[in-house]
């Protein structure tokens, strides 16, 4: 079968879909609905797709109105697909309608037309492809629809507390050709004193651990006139800008960085390190404490050499730190979260104890979600790998990445695609979009690599 004429001949079925799921807008609200617990219009996003699948003969299920799947084929074996269909908010800077699906420039702009309902609907007409074909399916193969993949996986979670687990899976929300190396990400929390009285009233910066903080705002007790010229000479020095401001409790410091994502800290500009950095020499007591803890352990090190916690290795590279969310409040709380993505062999537990004996610092660990990783030699690898090759001409290289996709939930899994090698990422993005050929030649991918995987 030739997987890319056939998806380019169901082009117009595939946009059409995609159209119809990006104009749910399923974004995450909770309101303690138990028929809706992520939301109505993610609900509802769900039911889409199982209404798809019931139509085109699938087998589906709907599994406590959180995740559902649509499987086909016979066998013991059973091949996992991991889709989601939860967005996250449109925001603001878009120039098309963010639930439009509007086609302009070869391109299908929305949001999720990338994340993840993009490459959901390609994994499902490359499933219809496959079936239609009239294939025997010697391995059961099942598309998991997940509603919460944004905001903590609570949908997969629940769904393999019941549910059989694959014994091979690929989640199609990420990059080609394959990752299968995923870091450890562990959210750490250090505490320190706020107690005696300082100069610095409040400081705050950062809203998500999975994020670089783009701006950080700090109140203290010091004078307009004492502090004014000495931040203004410190913001050009830093090549970032920032406000002073006199106010009738305090003045108030606001410092502009740069967002990235937390797996890679140095793609960013932390607004909350250089705001402690500056601050540490200018205020007394706890404050300064506190600042100098961030600036001493943080600033010009995303690697944790200073905490003596760092570590690397051939498989995923290094072990990095992003301090995502600094909170300080005089007598009340002085804490900093640290997003650590840590290197798939790393001994964490070994690590946590011998690198943190730090003076009047408490360290919690608030949670850690494993490593995951499949060998590069594994049969299920060579086989995505032919199978990307035999449809690109392309060299299948594996990749490590620090975020983390549903096949980390998986027993034997990788991220596979789609976005494709020198492809601009505008995942969370204004204006997001797909391209239209790749979301076809994707399609191809898909479909052959469920031919191989399940019917030879």
């Amino acid at each position: 079968m030739d997987w890319q004429q056939e998806a380019e001949r169901r082009k117009e079925e595939l946009l059409s879909e995609l159209q119809e799921l990006i104009a749910i807008p399923s974004v995450l609200s909770e309101d303690g609905n138990p028929d809706a617990p992520y939301g109505k219009e993610v609900r509802k996003a769900l039911d889409w797709f199982l209404e798809k699948g019931d139509r085109a003969g699938f087998q589906v299920k709907n599994v406590d109105n959180v995740a559902g799947h649509l499987e086909t084929g016979e066998g013991t074996g059973l091949l996992g697909i991991l889709g989601h269909v939860d967005v996250v908010p449109a925001g603001d800077g878009w120039t098309k309608d963010p639930f439009g699906g509007e086609i302009a420039d070869g391109k299908l702009f929305g949001r999720g037309a990338i994340d993840d309902k993009g490459p959901t609907i390609a994994a499902w007409m490359a499933l219809k492809m496959v079936k239609d074909a009239g294939y025997d399916f010697k391995r059961r193969v099942r598309l998991i629809i997940g509603t919460d993949e944004e905001s903590g996986f609570r949908c997969v979670e629940r769904y393999f507390q019941t549910e059989e687990m694959p014994d091979i899976g690929f989640a199609p929300d990420a990059d080609f050709p394959i990752i299968n190396a995923e870091k450890g990400i562990a959210d750490i929390k250090y505490s320190l004193a706020s107690g005696d009285a300082g100069e610095l009233l409040e400081f705050t910066s950062g809203e998500r651990t999975n994020m670089v903080p783009d701006r950080a705002v700090a109140r203290v007790g010091l004078s307009f006139d004492e502090i004014d010229l000495a931040f203004r000479e410190f913001c050009g020095a830093e090549d970032v800008s920032g406000d002073c401001q006199q106010q009738a409790n305090g003045t108030v410091l606001t410092l502009y960085g740069k967002s990235a994502h937390a797996m890679e800290p140095d793609a960013g500009v932390n607004a909350g390190i250089l705001l402690a950095k500056f601050l540490q020499d200018k205020v007394t007591q706890d404050g300064a404490a506190f600042t100098r803890f961030i600036a001493q352990y943080f600033s010009g090190d995303s690697r944790g050499r200073k905490l003596g916690l760092d570590y690397t290795d051939e498989a995923s590279g290094d072990t990095t730190f992003n301090a995502s969310i600094i909170r300080y409040k005089a007598g009340e709380r002085a804490d900093v979260r640290v997003s650590m993505r840590y290197s798939v062999s790393c001994p964490f537990d070994e690590l946590m104890m011998a690198g943190h004996e730090l003076e009047g610092v408490r360290v919690d660990i608030v949670s850690n979600s494993m490593p995951h990783h499949v060998d590069a030699n594994d049969p299920f690898i060579k086989t995505l790998q032919q199978s990307y090759e035999k449809q690109t001409g392309e060299h299948a290289d594996l990749l490590a990445i620090g975020g983390g996709t549903y096949a980390r939930v998986l027993d034997k899994g990788v991220a596979f695609g789609m976005l494709f090698p020198g492809e601009p990422d505008v995942a969370h993005q204004a204006d997001e979009f797909v391209d239209i050929d790749n979301l076809v030649k994707a399609t191809a991918i898909y479909a052959e690599a469920i031919y191989q995987l399940a019917c030879k």
